[in-house]
């Protein structure tokens, strides 16, 4: 590594973080991640992807479903609530035939890029291709398909991502998120603070970076 190279990474390593907590059959984290990424860094801030499961955290607290599905009223107005949200953002909005919508091998590989550079454009292009596209994001061939798009080794990836110990991350991963009193997706935590849903991002973002130590 350059002087330069290392001088950057270790910058980076020093920016205040925020968790991201998120689930690819989430509504409201399509939100999020369409746009944390910029909002982080203009904020000065790092992101820490934490993909997890948001079906067994529904589970324990007594639910078989999203909230936006047991309940008629409350989904109705989710759906308009978010082609607004949609609109405000400039993001493109198909609601999806299935929702919510399982994609166990798309988290599995977003656990495995979870600190890699390429994290943050797949979780872009598969939330794209749920939220805009209504694709199947729970077969092998979409999540296999958005990551040849990025120029990655789909194969080998795909693989790394199905092995015991990455599928066993993933349900330790899903097990913190109760633990942590996580009830909801986009979740984000900035130390012990959370703040919870898309519409805290911003407030969780400055709240990060007003809280970090200065020089």
């Amino acid at each position: 590594m350059t002087g330069t190279a290392s001088s950057t990474a270790n910058t980076f390593a020093s920016l205040p973080e925020i968790e991201f907590w998120f689930d690819f059959g989430s509504n409201y984290s399509y939100l999020s991640v369409m746009r944390i990424d910029a909002q982080a860094e203009a904020h000065g801030v790092r992101i820490l992807w934490r993909p997890f499961l948001l079906g067994p955290v529904f589970r324990d607290l007594g639910f078989d479903n999203s909230p936006f599905v047991l309940q008629e009223k409350k989904g109705a107005y989710v759906w308009r609530d978010m082609e607004r949200q949609c609109r405000k953002y400039g993001l493109a909005l198909t609601r999806p035939t299935v929702f919510p919508r399982a994609a166990l091998l798309a988290m599995r590989v977003a656990l495995l890029g979870a600190d890699q550079p390429w994290m943050a454009p797949y979780c872009r292009k598969i939330m794209q291709l749920n939220f805009a596209d209504d694709r199947d994001i729970g077969s092998a061939e979409v999540v296999k398909e958005a990551l040849d798009e990025l120029g990655l080794s789909a194969q080998q990836i795909i693989a790394d991502a199905q092995n015991e110990a990455n599928k066993l991350r993933l349900r330790e991963q899903t097990s913190m998120a109760a633990g942590k009193g996580i009830f909801g997706a986009p979740t984000f935590f900035v130390g012990g603070e959370m703040f919870w849903g898309n519409d805290r991002l911003d407030d969780a973002l400055e709240y990060c970076a007003l809280a970090a130590p200065r020089g």
